[in-house]
């Protein structure tokens, strides 16, 4: 008899979910990027967007809630109903960084989301001004340490492009200036101008400026070479050990969306990510495609609490 019961109730929860994915999407997908408009992160959501368009017959569009590290746009993700048609990019900063740096978010970075599917890796380099007089990590070491105080460096607190400078404070014993931005573009601009002197950033947004030689640099964080930087050698072979290879990116929903529905984003969206058009424009933007399933993602976001953690914890930095 109880079996039975069970048996009848495991029916109903499946007929539920099933019905929960009937028809979707019925009306418009939203796609919160909790940063500004311009960056890679907007673009590749952008690109996603039109491919679940094409495939869903329904618009997805895309919506800026920049501010607070990415926390603002998060926040509100976790708030919306749980159906579907609100959806987060987030990743590694928004979900695996915050719950080691926060306290009373108002939402919590795991538990509040249900991951969807992974989009994209990305990878961080250490960007210099052609002004400063080192062409290695170890030249820039010396400098720092025969002219402590001297050097600046900037990025939004915060994120992992700050505790990628402080955690190179650490582990090579220098004294360089923070000066905190609101965005990383305006912290390259200022490299750029000349007003700091290095910051931490992603493939994405400082391979432009390597290729055209406005800014040098002396090491990545990926486990190997970067194929269009062969000469730039990895943190690991300049001594520099410890970094986060990469962070990644993706799309989640507020706790509680209904599997059926994860499963079928999961699917357009990696649909879309084996077509060649999304794929080659996202190699425009310098970032790795990555397909697979959201329990996947769930896992990659894992370790990325954990490593991103350890890097927290060696540097000491704390936020209100």
């Amino acid at each position: 008899m109880v079996l039975a019961l069970l048996l009848a109730c495991l029916g109903m929860a499946s007929s539920i979910e099933v019905s929960h994915a009937e028809g979707y999407p019925e009306r418009t997908v939203r796609i919160v990027v909790p940063f500004p408009a311009g960056g890679p992160t907007d673009v590749a959501a952008r690109l996603v967007a039109q491919s679940l368009s094409s495939r869903f017959g329904h618009g997805v569009i895309v919506e800026n809630q920049a501010g607070a590290g990415g926390r603002i746009g998060a926040k509100a993700v976790a708030a919306a109903s749980p159906d579907g048609y609100t959806l987060l990019l987030g990743g590694s900063n928004v979900n695996a960084i915050t719950g080691a740096l926060y306290q009373n978010l108002g939402f919590d970075p795991i538990k509040s989301f249900a991951p969807v599917a992974m989009l994209y890796a990305d990878s961080l380099a250490l960007a210099v001004s052609e002004r400063v007089p080192a062409d290695t990590c170890q030249e820039l070491v010396n400098y720092a340490k025969d002219h402590p105080g001297e050097l600046k460096y900037g990025a939004p607190p915060g994120i992992y492009t700050h505790f990628a400078g402080e955690f190179f404070k650490t582990r090579t014993a220098t004294d360089i200036m923070f000066v905190p931005y609101k965005g990383g573009a305006p912290a390259i601009t200022d490299v750029l101008g000349g007003h700091i002197d290095m910051v931490f950033g992603n493939k994405s947004t400082l391979l432009p400026y390597f290729k055209e030689q406005k800014l040098k640099a002396l090491a990545v964080t990926s486990q190997g070479r970067w194929p269009e930087l062969p000469e730039t050698p990895t943190m690991q072979e300049a001594g520099v050990s410890g970094f986060p290879p990469e962070v990644i990116f993706g799309l989640l929903a507020p706790a509680g969306t209904p599997v059926a529905i994860i499963r079928q984003l999961n699917s357009a969206i990696n649909d879309g990510l084996r077509s060649a058009e999304v794929r080659a424009s996202l190699d425009a933007i310098g970032v790795d495609a990555r397909i697979g399933t959201p329990q996947e993602f769930a896992a990659a976001l894992d370790e990325q609490a954990r490593q991103w953690k350890t890097v927290i914890d060696e540097t000491g930095i704390k936020m209100e």
